[in-house]
């Protein structure tokens, strides 16, 4: 089964994405926070990583830049999952290395056709 990290604070919109994925039929590993998600990575490395931007300490942006610039982890596919909504948002989205930028709230066949994009 394929793993799918999600790096999301708020619980409501984690578990509506979890249960999308979740039926999608993805193995789903929940964090709430870059920090986490970081030592999480260490443990298991996911097929694929969605990330909110607006998170507690380090930003989506940094953590996103972090993980390009690391080569053991730079090959995994980052779909930043926002509120954030601009096109300077998204510009600062593929220039942190993201693979793609879905808007929150993402509907269950949007985030499922992204997903299966990158790692089918």
């Amino acid at each position: 089964m394929k793993k799918v990290l999600l790096v999301e604070d708020s619980l409501t919109e984690s578990e509506k994405m979890t249960r999308y994925l979740e039926q999608g039929g993805y193995s789903v590993y929940e964090v709430r926070s870059g920090e986490e998600a970081q030592l999480r990575l260490k443990q298991q490395k996911p097929d694929l990583i969605l990330l909110d931007l607006i998170l507690p300490g380090q930003s989506g942006f940094e953590f996103c830049r972090k993980l390009k610039a690391d080569p053991i982890t730079k090959a995994i596919p980052v779909v930043i999952c926002s509120t954030k909504n601009t096109d300077v948002d998204k510009t600062w989205g593929t220039m942190s290395g993201a693979d793609a930028y879905l808007v929150k709230p993402v509907d269950e066949n949007t985030l499922l056709q992204t997903v299966n994009k990158f790692i089918r």
